[in-house]
């Protein structure tokens, strides 16, 4: 009697549900079908281009979203990880490409990942150029799944932003956050979920919302806004404030002979902040360096502009605050207050 043969389906990877989600990327994104993706590039309208590449992910986040079985907003967050990483040079993202690896593929749930891509893509006005969907059984649980993307930008060399021009006097523009972003879910979930055993479904009167809404709100992409703002105004700095807060992201674009004294009351803290520092507790510094407790970009801007820079960002529907100024020191953040 012959031997059943295996599958490859019998093995745990069923082809046929790729094929799907490929069809469907396909009807969505007309760019997608080959081996690789091909990017048009014009360079006529340059002199001296720069290519900028960034790559990031979504982190634990996407626990929330399988605990929760609802995946339309990590895509987003995918997104706008590498995009507003992209802008902070200056550059305009021309195109992102993604990775997402699964247990087991099922249609439902990378159609919900896949759009929420598609609809970051759109927001940041960059093509979705490809990407690669991987099913792999026994490295990730059935529902589990990592979500990671890479993306392309361009600048002009003489337009090319790396903080250099910031010196003393300058002021610190902090252009609001909607939440936590996709930063420090690992001790969200360690505070609000195993310590305090809150339930993801439920309201809490703090948020105004159901706590699993509130933390699988989008990272905002700030693409169109900063891109905007460089048409009008001379930025000498920015800083996309993601894991490390604004001690850790700020620093990174800061001159030796300066630094930056921000002050942590010049801006109201979202409620998610002060909820999880009081539940944990958690150390004031600790958050800080954690969370980036409401703000989530900070331009370097001559003082004379940053009047009219904060008004042309309200224009566009986003909050501002003058959170601090860069004196004399050696390249460090200062929390004052703290």
């Amino acid at each position: 009697m012959a031997k059943k043969a295996v599958t490859y389906k019998a093995a745990g990877v069923d082809t046929r549900s790729a094929d799907r989600v490929v069809a469907f990327i396909r009807r969505k994104v007309s760019a997608i079908g080959g081996f690789s993706g091909c990017f048009p590039l014009a360079l006529s309208r340059y002199k001296r281009p720069f290519l900028t590449a960034a790559t990031d992910g979504v982190g634990t986040k996407l626990l929330l979203a399988a605990r929760l079985k609802n995946h339309r907003t990590v895509g987003i967050d995918c997104v706008a990880m590498v995009v507003n990483d992209l802008v902070v040079c200056g550059a305009k993202p021309l195109f992102f490409l993604d990775y997402y690896a699964t247990g087991r593929l099922t249609f439902t749930q990378a159609k919900q990942v896949i759009e929420g891509i598609i609809t970051g893509c759109r927001e940041a006005g960059c093509l979705l150029l490809g990407g690669e969907t991987a099913e792999l059984p026994g490295l990730y649980q059935q529902s589990h799944y990592d979500l990671a993307g890479f993306g392309v930008g361009i600048v002009e060399k003489h337009r090319f932003i790396d903080g250099r021009g910031i010196r003393q006097g300058d002021l610190l523009v902090g252009i609001a956050s909607n939440g936590l972003h996709s930063n420090g879910y690992s001790l969200v979930r360690k505070v609000l979920l195993e310590k305090r055993r809150l339930s993801l479904r439920r309201r809490v009167p703090e948020l105004d919302e159901s706590l699993g809404s509130y933390l699988l709100r989008p990272t905002r992409i700030y693409v169109r806004l900063i891109l905007a703002l460089l048409e009008r105004f001379p930025i000498q700095g920015m800083a996309h404030i993601t894991g490390g807060g604004i001690p850790g992201n700020l620093a990174r674009i800061l001159p030796r002979a300066v630094d930056a004294v921000v002050n942590v009351d010049s801006w109201k803290v979202l409620p998610i902040f002060p909820l999880i520092q009081r539940l944990g507790p958690v150390e004031p510094r600790e958050m800080f360096r954690t969370f980036n407790m409401g703000i989530g970009m900070i331009l370097v801007v001559r003082s004379v502009h940053a009047a009219r820079l904060a008004q042309a960002c309200r224009r566009r529907g986003f909050q501002t605050f003058c959170i601090g100024r860069i004196v004399r020191g050696r390249g460090r953040v200062r929390l004052k207050e703290l």
